[in-house]
């Protein structure tokens, strides 16, 4: 698959991806706002009710006052006024006094004793008699309005509005609303300064605050508002949203699996295109010592070449120099090998350093002085004996020598100075130094990781492919010891590396 359309399945699947996920974050934004609506709604008609009921009580209260007091004041007006019970249903009593009573039968039984006269003035006075009761009431209560006007902001707000007596309507009307959370609430002055609240009463912020003014025709000056919170109300309003939580976390869970797909795609089709390059460099590479080693073998035929010593060992030092080419050629096509596979077979032995060292820098010691440099041992290591696999070694020993070359400065022959060194009696250390371009520091942070290869300005023919050194860690580790770098920019650069022992 094409890079390029990588690219667009990328670019499509994230659109879609993110797409859905703002969509199901943005419904339910809407759905907890919603809830927050109603729930504010619920809670300010359950308000009003309360405060309602509160207006309610405050006027039976005065009511009973008066009505009380009226009783005392008026209690006779009726019997001593128009002469006859409150029971207006019950027989009219028309006996008067002693006087009358010797004028006039003393025992009237019926109504047929009555004439006509006596039923109308009788009819009057029931009706004057209905009258002052309505008026009376009616003056009642224009008394009791008035107080309430006047004198009902006197008493005090816990009278008013006793705590328990807020507790219960608050508790019935949000039940009758729906609503069963735990509340807590406080009674506020003008002032905010608490007249009472419950234990639990500690809001976080305003915004948790329900408000409303209680008696709302008291004076500016003595009014009071009720307030409550509720303590787990974001609890209630995520648990009525809360099955859009599973459908959030499987789209994120989708595009954490997009976005690994997308990076392994992309790493496979690097790691493609590094094998086939390296591939491709390799038979190039494979063909001049094939070359080189047929055209030697032919000139071995000559009779002329055989019978000169000086020609046979220049035939001989070509053939085993272009071996050790193809033997270093398909020793890299083995470290790729080794880390597609993640294991490598090893074969630990008893080794001396020095020795396998100073084997090396023989091998190499021709490369560097055809740049005109030099390289230096100094092999002072007096226990160098390690337990390591002799192949691996020396191939880690090379790649630094040949990074040392490749990265070398133009406008100055490298000088390469190898160094063995008991830092204790545990260990050895062995130190390959350059004067090379050097590195920034925060390449050395990555220049043991695959594939990673530092920016080599405008050295256009250092070739590689990231495995040299990262080959070169592995191996270390491998061999339980470590591996450090100290680097200047054009400076040079110094590769420590710290093996244990072989006891």
């Amino acid at each position: 698959m094409k890079r390029s359309t990588i690219w667009i399945l990328t670019v499509v699947m994230a659109i879609a991806l993110l797409g859905l996920l703002t969509m199901q974050i943005v419904y339910l934004e809407k759905m907890v706002a919603m809830r927050n609506s109603q729930f504010s709604e619920i809670v300010m008609r359950s308000l009003y009710s309360v405060s309602t009921m509160l207006e309610q009580n405050e006027t039976k209260y005065f009511l009973d006052k008066d009505l009380a007091e009226a009783e005392q004041t008026y209690s006779g007006i009726s019997k001593n006024s128009f002469g006859f019970n409150d029971n207006l249903d019950a027989p009219i009593d028309t006996t008067f006094s002693s006087d009358a009573a010797t004028k006039r039968p003393a025992n009237i039984n019926t109504l047929k004793d009555l004439n006509v006269k006596d039923l109308n003035d009788s009819y009057q006075r029931k009706q004057e008699t209905l009258k002052g009761q309505y008026l009376y009431q009616k003056s009642l209560l224009n008394e009791v309005i008035l107080t309430i006007l006047n004198h009902s902001s006197d008493r005090p707000i816990q009278e008013r509005a006793d705590s328990a007596t807020v507790a219960s309507y608050l508790r019935s009307e949000l039940e009758f609303n729906g609503l069963t959370l735990p509340f807590e609430f406080a009674v506020v002055n003008r002032a905010n300064g608490v007249v009472y609240k419950t234990e639990g009463y500690a809001p976080m912020s305003q915004q948790d605050v329900y408000s409303l003014l209680l008696f709302p025709n008291d004076p500016k000056n003595k009014q009071n508002t009720l307030n409550v919170t509720f303590p787990n109300k974001s609890d209630y309003i995520f648990s009525s949203v809360k099955f859009l939580v599973p459908s959030l976390a499987f789209t994120f869970l989708l595009l954490g699996v997009f976005l690994y797909t997308i990076s392994v795609a992309f790493k496979q089709k690097k790691l493609s295109e590094i094998k086939n390059d390296f591939i491709n460099n390799m038979t190039h590479e494979f063909k001049t010592p094939i070359s080189s080693i047929s055209i030697a073998a032919q000139m071995l035929n000559d009779d002329s070449v055989r019978k000169s010593p000086e020609m046979l060992k220049h035939v001989s030092t070509v053939i085993n120099d272009e071996t050790k080419r193809l033997r270093f050629q398909v020793e890299k096509v083995l470290q790729l090998s080794l880390f597609d596979r993640k294991n490598a077979t090893m074969r630990l032995e008893e080794e001396d350093a020095n020795a396998s060292i100073y084997s090396v820098i023989n091998t190499f010691k021709l490369k560097v002085e055809k740049y005109g440099g030099h390289i230096t041992a100094n092999l002072d290591a007096e226990d160098p004996i390690i337990n390591v696999d002799r192949m691996h070694f020396t191939n880690v020993i090379f790649n630094l020598l040949d990074n040392a070359v490749k990265y070398r400065r133009e406008d100055v022959p490298p000088e390469l100075v190898v160094t063995t060194v008991n830092p204790d009696e545990d260990h050895i250390q062995i130190t390959v130094a350059d004067n090379g371009i050097g590195m920034k520091r925060e390449d050395l942070k990555k220049i043991f990781e695959k594939f990673y290869r530092v920016s080599t300005g405008n050295l256009h023919d250092v070739k590689g492919f990231g495995l040299g050194l990262a080959y070169v860690h592995k191996m270390i580790d491998l061999f339980g010891g470590s591996i450090r770098a100290e680097s200047e920019v054009n400076q040079g650069s110094k590769f420590i590396i710290t093996l244990p022992l072989y006891k």
